[in-house]
């Protein structure tokens, strides 16, 4: 099972949603970054259940444990192995998942896959997996933020047909955090809250779009090939549950420009840096970042545990029907945000070694 990812700063990830905990190993931080567990906790916090009245209420305090790799403050550069335990699953809600196939999970593919699977909670396919992502990107945001001058804000752009007017250049994580659905637009975060709440109350579920932006990236991150910056990146963010969608820059609204207009112009400062008035194509150019910042969106679709009878099979391959149950996000949106910013963390904590590895 593929739970491995980075090739200088990498992770790999482990547990299940209803086994005795979740966690991640770092291996390739560099030593003598201060992190603490605090600083890790507060990014957990930011991802748990039972934040608000919008998301599951699982009731999970997410608290981390750091095993190994970090001594007085201060990482070893050795591998960073850590912990979070289990301590409300309800594997009863599950029983009847045992022998039936929930609709738009992943229940069916892992059977076909490995021919058994987790059935209680949806194992490895569960968002507790991420657990562990974010515990690696809380680590990655603080390499980059004080070795590098990197800067990753991420916020809710869109709930169902509900858009928010968002400025990628100013974004602060205060203002995404001033609001339950994680939307800084204030008018449009209400309508958003709104939707949500109604959608739930009649045991449904909707998606939308995450927006994100890194600031400070340097120019020459990335590689010009297999390896480009947006490829790894796009891995990373769609590698997360409910993520079907990705686009960098101008993405598909750049397919109704033409090449005049869409090209982003190079200009040179006083003291020679090099920028571009517009930035259509997100910061990154031939794979490689340009300086500008990065921008990009993921599209999550609906949670697909919804409160209604809905066609499916048994194991068995008999046709019957099933009936969500259990505590489940309307909308994994807001959860969805410091995921997002920990993926992309975590390339680019990669590529920053990767580039500083060739350019030392």
């Amino acid at each position: 099972m593929a739970s491995t990812f980075g090739v200088l700063f990498r992770i790999a990830t482990f547990g299940e949603s209803h086994g005795g905990g979740v966690g991640v190993v770092v291996d390739g931080c560099p030593p003598r970054l201060p992190i603490s567990a605090e600083e890790i906790q507060f990014e957990l916090d930011r991802r748990r259940p039972g934040q608000s009245h919008l998301v599951t209420q699982r009731k999970e305090a997410d608290t981390v444990e750091i095993l190994s790799g970090v001594q007085d403050g201060l990482t070893l550069g050795t591998p960073i192995a850590m912990l979070v335990r289990n301590e409300d699953a309800r594997s009863r809600d599950y029983e009847e998942m045992r022998e039936k196939y929930r609709p738009s999970h992943a229940d069916f593919t892992y059977d076909e896959k490995y021919g058994i699977r987790a059935w209680s909670g949806g194992g490895r396919a569960s968002a507790r997996e991420t657990i562990g992502r974010v515990a690696a990107g809380a680590i990655a945001q603080k390499l980059l933020r004080e070795r590098f001058g990197v800067e990753i804000v991420g916020w809710v752009e869109k709930v169902y047909h509900d858009l928010a007017t968002v400025d990628p250049l100013t974004v602060t994580r205060a203002d995404v955090e001033a609001t339950p659905v994680r939307c800084p637009d204030p008018v449009a975060a209400s309508v958003m809250i709104a939707t949500i709440e109604a959608i739930r109350k009649q045991g449904n579920s909707v998606g939308g779009v995450v927006g994100c932006v890194a600031r400070g990236v340097p120019a020459g991150w990335g590689e010009p090939v297999f390896d480009k910056l947006e490829a790894d990146i796009a891995k990373a963010v769609m590698s997360l549950p409910a993520c079907k969608g990705f686009e960098i820059g101008s993405g598909f609204a750049g397919t109704e420009l033409t090449g005049i207009e869409h090209n982003d112009a190079y200009r040179a400062d006083d003291e020679r840096r090099v920028t571009t008035p517009t930035n259509r194509s997100g910061g990154i150019q031939g794979g490689i970042s340009n300086g500008m910042p990065i921008l990009l969106r993921a599209a999550f679709k609906p949670t697909a545990t919804v409160m209604v009878e809905q066609e499916t099979v048994t194991a068995a391959r008999e046709n019957t029907t099933l009936k969500g149950r259990g505590r489940h996000d309307a909308c994994v949106l807001p959860r969805a945000v410091p995921m997002v910013e920990a993926m992309v963390a975590l390339v680019l904590a990669d590529h920053a070694l990767r580039q500083q590895a060739i350019r030392t």
